[in-house]
Parts: C-alpha cells; sequence; structure tokens
C-alpha cells in the first residue's frame, strides 16, 4: 500500500536526531552484505568507492536547513557515497546548500572502507574530484593500506612545476575507443554544429592533442610524497576559420598506487563520472532528492527510505544466478538489468498487467502481456524462493 502524502511527511518527521537516518543506513548495509556473499569470487577483488556533491533545488521557503547553494540556487547539499562495482548508495548525508562538497567526507568514506572490508573485498580504491582530495586524512588512508585517485585543483605552484618538466617527461595521451566496431564502418555524416559555429564566426576551443606526465609531490598536510599525474591539454582557440591563439589547460590527479601507469590512472579518474547517472536516476528516477518534507533531518531519511527502490533493484541484478548451459548470456543479462535505468525496470519488472486468479488451493498470476525480460524476471522469481542466510 501507497501511503498518504500526509501519513508519509508524519513518518519522516520521527526521525529527529541524524543518528536515526544513519542507524537506518547501517541496517540496509547489513542486508546489503547478504546480498554481497551471493556474488562470485572475483566480485571481491576490489571495491572501487566514489564520493559526490549534488545541489538539491527545493522551491519551499519554510523548510529547516534550506540554503543558498554555490550556484545561486535555494535548497540542500546532499552527499553521494557510492560502489561504483554496482552503482549501489552506501551512504547518503543530507547538509544545508551552503555547506562544501567535502564535508563529513571522510568519515563515511571510512565508513564504506570498512563496510566493503567485512564482505571480504581484497583492496579498496577511493575516488573523487578536486573538492573530495582532503590533504589531512591522505597518510591516515595510505598506511591502512587503501588506494585512492583524487582530482587535484590547479593551483599556481603546481602548474609551475609542470611547465618546468622537460619536453621529454612527457608521452601523448592515447584514449581507447569507448566500444568495439563489429560491423562494416561508415561514412561520419556531416558535424552541423561545427558548420554554424564556423559559418557565423563564432569562438571556438578545438582540443588538438593531450599529454600526460608525472612527479612526486607532497601536499602540506602530508608527510608522504604521491604520484601525481599531470594531464596537458592543448587546445587551440579559434573564430571561423581563423586560428587565433594557442591555449594549454593543466589537470592534476593525485595517486597512491604505484602499479598502474599515468595514462590508466587519468581513466581510472575519468570513469569516477558514472557517478552522474547514478545520481541522475536518484533524482530523476527515483526522486530521492525532492526533498519534500520541512527539516533537514527528515529530508534526510526520506532520501534514504526512496532510495532503497534503486538499491533493490541493484539487489535483484546482483541476485540473479549466471550458471549453466548460458552462463555467458546470463551474465551479459545480469550486467544489463544492473545499469538499467529505473524507468525501463518499472516497466520491465513492476509495471506488468496480470490477471488475478483464485482457484481452490492456489492463487494464478497470469501476465496479460509479454516483453523481452519476462525470463530474466521468473529466473529472478525462482532465486527469490531461496531465502537469504546470514
Amino acid at each position: 500500500r501507497i501511503p498518504d502524502p500526509t501519513t508519509e511527511g508524519d513518518f519522516c518527521r520521527r526521525f529527529e536526531t541524524p543518528q536515526q537516518v544513519e542507524l537506518l543506513m547501517e541496517a540496509i548495509n547489513e542486508a546489503r552484505l547478504n546480498v554481497w556473499q551471493k556474488q562470485p569470487k572475483k566480485f571481491f577483488d576490489e571495491a572501487v568507492i566514489d564520493a559526490d556533491g549534488t545541489i538539491a533545488e527545493t522551491d519551499g521557503e519554510c523548510k529547516q536547513g534550506m540554503d543558498i547553494a554555490y550556484n545561486g540556487k535555494w535548497g540542500y547539499h546532499p552527499l553521494v557515497v557510492s560502489l561504483a562495482n554496482t552503482a549501489e548508495p552506501l551512504y547518503l548525508s543530507n547538509r544545508s546548500g551552503n555547506r562544501p562538497s567535502s564535508e563529513g567526507a571522510a568519515d563515511y568514506l571510512d565508513r564504506a572502507v570498512t563496510l566493503c572490508r567485512r564482505a571480504g573485498f581484497k583492496k579498496v580504491r577511493l575516488r573523487g574530484d578536486t573538492d573530495f582530495t582532503q590533504t589531512e586524512h591522505l597518510d591516515r588512508w595510505d598506511a591502512d593500506g587503501v588506494k585512492f585517485v583524487f582530482g587535484i585543483p590547479a593551483m599556481a605552484n603546481l602548474i609551475k612545476i609542470a611547465e618546468s618538466l622537460e619536453n621529454k617527461a612527457f608521452s601523448p595521451l592515447h584514449r581507447p575507443a569507448k566500444y568495439e566496431l563489429k560491423t562494416e564502418p561508415r561514412e561520419r555524416p556531416e558535424n552541423v554544429k561545427q558548420r554554424i559555429v564556423r559559418e557565423r564566426q563564432y569562438k571556438n576551443i578545438r582540443l588538438e592533442g593531450e599529454e600526460v606526465a608525472e612527479f612526486e609531490y607532497c601536499p602540506t598536510k602530508c608527510k608522504t610524497s604521491y604520484r601525481l599525474i599531470v594531464l596537458k591539454k592543448n587546445l587551440s582557440v579559434e573564430r571561423g576559420e581563423q586560428r587565433l591563439f594557442d591555449d594549454i589547460r593543466w589537470f592534476f590527479y593525485l595517486t597512491n598506487d604505484r602499479k598502474k601507469t599515468a595514462a590508466e590512472i587519468i581513466r581510472d579518474a575519468n570513469c569516477r563520472c558514472n557517478q552522474e547517472n547514478l545520481i541522475a536516476q536518484l533524482k530523476g528516477g527515483v526522486k530521492s532528492m525532492t526533498m519534500p518534507v520541512d527539516t533537514l533531518t527528515s529530508n534526510w531519511a526520506y532520501m534514504v527510505m526512496s532510495s532503497l527502490a534503486w538499491t533493490l533493484k541493484a539487489w535483484a541484478a546482483l541476485l540473479l544466478p549466471e550458471e549453466g548451459r548460458w552462463v555467458k548470456k546470463h551474465r551479459e543479462e545480469k550486467r544489463t538489468l544492473l545499469r538499467m535505468e529505473f524507468s525501463t525496470f518499472l516497466q520491465a519488472f513492476v509495471q506488468m498487467p496480470a490477471a488475478i486468479i483464485r482457484t481452490g488451493r492456489k492463487i494464478v498470476y497470469r501476465l496479460l502481456s509479454w516483453n523481452p525480460w519476462q525470463p530474466v524476471f521468473f529466473r529472478l522469481l525462482d532465486q527469490l524462493r531461496h531465502p537469504l542466510r546470514c
């Protein structure tokens, strides 16, 4: 049953302290451990934990805890700590709109590391953008055996060091194709946008190439030096057919991973952007960040409870068996379901028309339509008949 909005709001307001919401998240994570224990051994090779903040705008005027964010919008500033392997939100924290992105992130990252180690992950890696570098915690994470890849702001001293590097210290960065072409290559269509920009003499910035280098760097609040990966983007600024001047933009990534190449570190850092897709699903898919209640803590509770819908979708994918003759096909179905948008999941697995027929000894659910995901649905149904054991 779906509760009345007033009943729903009254229930959320019963969460009066942050500790109550945190207990709710820990209870969900205890169930999460049971699902993870059903996964194959390869699943536990490495846990990749991402952290990011996002602005949850609200039109309300009397909501406790709301404030003006950095972009001038009123609302809250939730923190999302997620497992990149499965796109599961491990911890959510609601904060006032004017709070910095990294506030409280170190504590939740520590909790996520502990959770993943309890599950049996052999290695743990943290990722975040420049707001989450938090140099005061890097030595502690490094001593604890936690790997990390964080963006670091392009500060003047770092740019000066990068510019002083010899040309031979840089090597071209070759980015692999996003997918393998399985058919014959086709002729690319005309780039209409690029033609219009050129014809109307708009200013255009074109990427000419990328180069990568690295050097040792010890942040001010650290006692240990780490690898600082330098990404140099060579740009040309054009207007129409004329090339105005060349430009260079610098990007820096700090890591304690000594085994991966600099190019692999950059690709790993770029993969963190996939967390934006998770945040988009939490906002637009399960509507976790609509902030419908009147206090910061009650909206936090609503955010955690509604995000459970996305978590259940991930668990449904993780519980699909990968056995038997069609193991390769089943593994691909599991991967697709794990990455599926929530609206597609609703249409394929939840909003299925059915006739409920009561007979003398049983109840029959007769599906009235077909969709390509029904074989997966029935395999999942068979799997859920077996109770999860701790």
